[in-house]
C-alpha cells in the first residue's frame, strides 16, 4: 500500500536550516507530483511547496520563496524540503502528500520548531 514517511524535523534556532525528507513506497513515485504542507494548531493545513513528477517545475507559497527548496530523487523514491533562513513563524508540523489514482495520501508529519 501507499506509504509516506517524513523525517528530518527538529528544533532549530532562527536563521538556521533543516532538510526534511519524505520516503515514498507502494506506488510508481516517478509518475506523480509531490507536495509539502504544514500545519499549526488551530489552523488549516497550508500548501508550502510542490514539484512535478520529473522535478522540472516547482512552486512555493510566497512566505517561503527564496528560503525553501523542494527537490526529489526518483531513484530513491524520496522528496525533500530544504529549509534555510528559518523563522519562528515556520514552526509547524510538516507533511508530504501524494494523490495516487485519485486517492489522497499523507505522511504522519514531522515537527519543525524554530526558536531561540
Amino acid at each position: 500500500q501507499v506509504q509516506l514517511v517524513e523525517s528530518g524535523g527538529g528544533l532549530v534556532q532562527p536563521g538556521g536550516s533543516l532538510r526534511l525528507s519524505c520516503a515514498a513506497s507502494g506506488f510508481t513515485f516517478s509518475s506523480y507530483p509531490m507536495k509539502w504542507y504544514r500545519q499549526v494548531p488551530g489552523k488549516e493545513r497550508e500548501l508550502v511547496a510542490s514539484i512535478t513528477s520529473a522535478g522540472g517545475s516547482t512552486n512555493y507559497v510566497d512566505s517561503v520563496k527564496g528560503r525553501f527548496t523542494i527537490s526529489r530523487d526518483n531513484a530513491k523514491n524520496t522528496v525533500y524540503l530544504q529549509m534555510d533562513s528559518l523563522k519562528p513563524e515556520d514552526t509547524a508540523v510538516y507533511f508530504c502528500k501524494a494523490v495516487v489514482r485519485g486517492r489522497v495520501y499523507w505522511g504522519q508529519g514531522t515537527q519543525v520548531t524554530v526558536s531561540s
